[in-house]
């Protein structure tokens, strides 16, 4: 299997142009898109497009039309150059937990048939409801893991940060550990630093269970804590943005 539950800890830090830190405790879903069906069968805590006490549905994600990720994932990055034929693709989210969905970002993994990463997508979703993705690649070359991409930010996700931004990701290879920053650049200055440091960990009923006691719905319990940290940056009076239509296309390839 290669799919895996991993916890461990979310960071933002705010540079300007008042400081706002804050860590807490996380949980993802690695979930590769072959084994969702099995996964669905052999786990009692699981489902895949049915609810379970933790469930990944496909109307979530990607197209959100409720059809399968895969071909979805495979056209998208040959539009883009890339040909996914026969490789695998891993989808880093939160689960659904008792139903409750929401999910700041995802990160998908598209491997070639050889193995090789061909491209890694950031979907991202605010809380006004909005997504979009940002598929992040080298026209179908291989996608080094110690490289930097970049992309311009044209998706309204924080009241309190400027469209006039460039985002510049950094990944790790999802293994015993894995992690993913995203530094937010202003008008070239660095704004704002969000990280997840992670530690894989066996998906088995027991881990699920554990791990949902543990932390509770892991999408509410975001939704929340991204409202209080709104009212700590008001509190710091720091100026709020009007939210902004998403873009006409739903990915910037």
């Amino acid at each position: 299997m290669r799919s895996s539950l991993y916890t461990g800890t979310v960071r933002h830090d705010r540079k300007v142009p008042r400081k706002n830190a804050f860590h807490y405790g996380i949980y993802f879903l690695l979930a590769d898109l072959d084994e969702l069906d099995d996964l669905d069968r052999d786990l009692r805590l699981f489902g895949h497009n049915r609810g379970r006490l933790v469930s990944l549905h496909d109307v979530d994600h990607g197209p959100r039309d409720g059809s399968p990720l895969k071909p979805w994932i495979t056209e998208l990055c040959m539009r883009a150059g890339i040909d996914l034929s026969g490789g695998s693709v891993q989808l880093l989210t939160f689960p659904r937990v008792l139903g409750y969905k929401f999910y700041p970002v995802s990160i998908w993994y598209c491997h070639s048939a050889d193995g090789e990463l061909r491209a890694i997508m950031a979907e991202v979703q605010n809380t006004f409801g909005d997504h979009h993705n940002y598929l992040l690649h080298e026209s179908g070359d291989v996608l080094d893991w110690k490289a930097r991409p970049t992309s311009m930010k044209v998706f309204h996700v924080s009241p309190f940060i400027e469209m006039e931004a460039k985002y510049e990701f950094h990944f790790t290879r999802p293994d015993d550990t894995l992690s993913v920053s995203i530094y937010d650049f202003v008008k070239g200055d660095l704004l704002l630093v969000a990280a997840v440091a992670l530690r894989k960990r066996e998906l088995t009923d027991p881990a699920l269970l554990k791990t949902v006691l543990r932390y509770g719905p892991m999408s509410l319990r975001a939704w929340l804590l991204i409202h209080w940290q709104a009212i700590r940056i008001v509190a710091k009076r720091i100026r709020y943005i009007p939210r902004t239509p998403p873009p006409d296309q739903d990915t910037s390839l």
